[in-house]
């Protein structure tokens, strides 16, 4: 290690992307879908209860890496870097490329970015909560020295998993990507990362079947206990917030921005009126692309900046619940 590497000690955002599947669903298309199975449901219904007005689906072939790479390859852009900059790639998915989960999506991305440093690349698993999971785990290595440039992307196609006889759920979500450039700095970037699970509230959020002997056992659905995952979201997401506030020694005003897990708009003005945070600083994009899991942070973090919204030397406070359960927070000057 370099003395030049040993002294940084920030993790700063350096460049973001996104990228959204072109298949626009919007709540009129929905309803018309479900109702040929005799499912009644409609626009204000599924809009009053969650915010969404439309979500996107992947196409025919298109792979969750596929998504990944053209955020990546914007955030890449916007970063002003060559992709074999890149000394390690971070993942976060819950609906990999392959089942069993390898090779790992990660991997794939490399490959298709063209990378042939070498560089290490894995994914992380942790639903809503993985890229919020992943800017902890980069926050680190970079802090350590071990990589000064690292690629994370959340990308998903939940449309793949979802059961299209479930209003309660099949509404909610879409496929999208979000990726970012971390790199080493002497400037203040990562300033407070915090990451939680309890695994005994593992079957309110869950695509509870498995495979054996190459057959399927059970469900490869998700199902979802609404209700259940909105309390214990807003109790878990005001708690993992003011963690990174005092690891950080700041308090809610300084926070410019909150840009939560795109999950419900519920959730997310819920979670804003515990902390103190008014609804004009709170990022939100849910009405476009619904519930992308792990890339819904990056998503809207990306839209954000590309609107001129998100200014550099602001506090940016993100933070995301998911199926585990898991919780985590980041708390950013960008």
């Amino acid at each position: 290690m370099t003395q030049a590497l040993s002294q940084r000690k920030y993790a700063k955002i350096l460049g973001t992307g996104s990228y959204l599947p072109a298949n626009k669903v919007t709540n009129a298309d929905i309803t018309d879908m479900l109702a040929k199975d005799g499912i009644e449901t409609s626009d204000e219904w599924i809009f009053s209860r969650s915010g969404i007005s439309a979500r996107h689906f992947a196409a025919d072939g298109e792979l969750t890496s596929d998504l990944a790479l053209k955020a990546s390859q914007k955030a890449i852009e916007a970063a002003g870097i060559d992709a074999n900059d890149i000394d390690l790639i971070i993942l976060a998915t819950s609906t990999p490329d392959n089942l069993g989960g390898f090779p790992s999506t990660a991997c794939v991305l490399q490959d298709k970015l063209g990378i042939k440093n070498g560089c290490a690349a894995f994914d992380v698993q942790a639903v809503c909560s993985g890229f919020a999971y992943s800017l902890a785990v980069a926050d680190n290595f970079v802090r350590s020295g071990m990589y000064q440039k690292i690629l994370i992307v959340g990308a998903e196609t939940f449309s793949r998993i979802l059961n299209f006889k479930d209003r309660g759920t099949c509404v909610l979500f879409g496929d999208g990507a979000g990726a970012v450039v971390i790199g080493a700095s002497d400037e203040p970037g990562i300033l407070a990362t915090a990451m939680h699970a309890d695994g005994s509230h593992r079957d309110i959020l869950c695509v509870p079947g498995r495979t054996d002997n190459g057959a399927l056992e059970g469900s490869a659905f998700l199902v979802m206990d609404g209700q259940a995952v909105f309390k214990l979201a807003v109790k878990v997401l005001e708690q993992v917030a003011q963690e990174v506030l005092e690891k950080a020694n700041l308090t809610p005003a300084d926070i410019d921005w909150l840009i939560p897990h795109q999950a419900n708009i519920r959730i997310m003005e819920g979670t804003a009126k515990k902390l103190g945070i008014d609804r004009d600083h709170v990022v939100v994009t849910v009405h476009d692309h619904g519930n992308t899991s792990a890339a819904s942070i990056p998503l809207a973090l990306d839209t954000a900046i590309r609107a001129g919204q998100v200014k550099r030397g602001q506090h940016l406070l993100m933070e995301g619940v998911g199926g585990g359960f898991t919780w985590a927070a980041a708390l950013v000057k960008y």
